[in-house]
């Protein structure tokens, strides 16, 4: 009998797997609802943080594959000079680093939903003019990075955890120009910087890459099966043309290093990626993770198989189908059969399942009843 492991592996070797693998997913932005839930479920999630065993005890409630998001936990980060000082006032955030180069700051804001969901944005971000960017290279360059034998000693235990039921995904940053818009500078100030300051802006995202590199090197030495780069790539903000100028043989580098220590490498775009397909075909990563369909993407599956080719796998998102209207269940069955058929024969292809808060267990057993349908998935009840 072909193990969950077993199974998932195969799509990175572009064999056509036993059944469509269909993973599940849970963090604190994205879990279900309590409402109506089985208690001992509801027991078994309690409070759920990052990187803890919320998606492994989801994704096995439920009968799904495990890609489990773990992160690197095997480094362990120092500073020699630089001090953050924080203040909380509310929901509001306010940090400033002390740095060799002067001193930034940022503000982030905790946002609560109607569903309980919480979330935290920046709204002041750290760079925000071009004399910023050495403060913040020297952030980078400040920090002392070492192997913690601790957080080697917790990944061991999850991957255990875990065991032939699926993987287990160490988490790293994504790309220092994908950083840059998510959290150091957003999209506007990079946008200003791309063209009034490029060479500093490019030897600041070099010192950045050099920390993440270290980073990888260390988180390497770990029990992970997958390294994830977080990038959240979108056009909606970058161009193809940015990435293709700083990303390719970043990319690259970053795979060739996993594949050398015996490990996958993901891109996670969870974004509109239509146009930068034909660049991550280009590339050596292993697939694409978050690959975003429509009504909240731009680019099928279907699509996304031509313009990427054999050699890359898509990890489509159907957890989306949970966070728009459920009350015709035809059509939502429907949405799912045609992402499944899209990736026939599933020789490169499996799909995620994304709690969403505002969804009960039912309503999510659904999607996930629906995908193993059209993907072929063996019963997991007992005989």
């Amino acid at each position: 009998m072909t193990t969950p492991r077993e199974n998932l592996l195969s799509i990175f070797r572009h064999e056509r797997p036993a059944w469509v693998p269909v993973v599940g997913h849970c963090d604190p932005y994205n879990q279900p609802s309590r409402d109506g839930m089985d208690p001992e479920l509801a027991a078994a999630l309690g409070e759920v943080h990052w990187s803890d065993r919320s998606t492994v005890t989801y994704s096995r409630y439920l009968g799904l594959d495990i890609m489990d998001w773990f992160g690197m936990a095997a480094v362990h980060v120092t500073r020699r000079n630089v001090v953050v000082e924080s203040r909380t006032d509310g929901d509001t955030t306010t940090r400033i680093w002390h740095t060799p180069e002067g001193d930034l700051r940022e503000v982030s804001r905790v946002c609560r939903d109607v569903t309980g969901a919480v979330s935290s944005n920046f709204t002041e971000h750290l760079v925000k003019h071009p004399d910023d960017l050495a403060a913040l290279a020297s952030i980078f360059e400040d920090e002392i990075l070492e192997l913690d034998g601790d957080g080697l000693a917790r990944t061991r235990e999850r991957r255990h955890l875990i065991g032939e039921d699926g993987l287990l995904l160490g988490s790293m940053e994504g790309t220092p120009l994908g950083m840059m818009f998510r959290v150091y500078s957003g999209v506007a100030t990079l946008a200003y910087l791309w063209a009034d300051a490029p060479d500093a802006l490019r030897d600041c995202l070099a010192v950045m890459e050099a920390n993440y590199r270290r980073k990888l090197e260390i988180g390497l030495q770990s029990d992970i099966d997958v390294v994830v780069g977080v990038d959240d790539t979108s056009t909606t903000a970058i161009s193809p043309a940015m990435f293709e100028a700083c990303n390719l043989a970043l990319t690259d580098a970053r795979a060739d290093a996993a594949h050398a220590a015996g490990k996958l490498y993901f891109h996670h775009s969870c974004g509109l990626i239509r146009d930068l397909l034909p660049l991550y075909r280009r590339t050596r990563m292993d697939a694409v993770h978050a690959f975003t369909v429509p009504p909240l993407g731009n680019v099928t599956v279907a699509e996304g198989r031509r313009m990427l080719g054999p050699d890359i796998t898509i990890l489509a998102g159907v957890g989306q189908f949970l966070a728009g209207p459920m009350d015709d269940r035809a059509a939502v069955r429907e949405q799912v059969r045609r992402v499944m058929d899209d990736g026939a024969p599933g020789d490169h292809f499996g799909v995620w399942v994304t709690a969403q808060p505002n969804r009960t267990m039912e309503q999510t057993k659904f999607v996930v009843d629906c995908c193993r349908e059209f993907g072929g998935t063996p019963d997991p009840s007992p005989a």
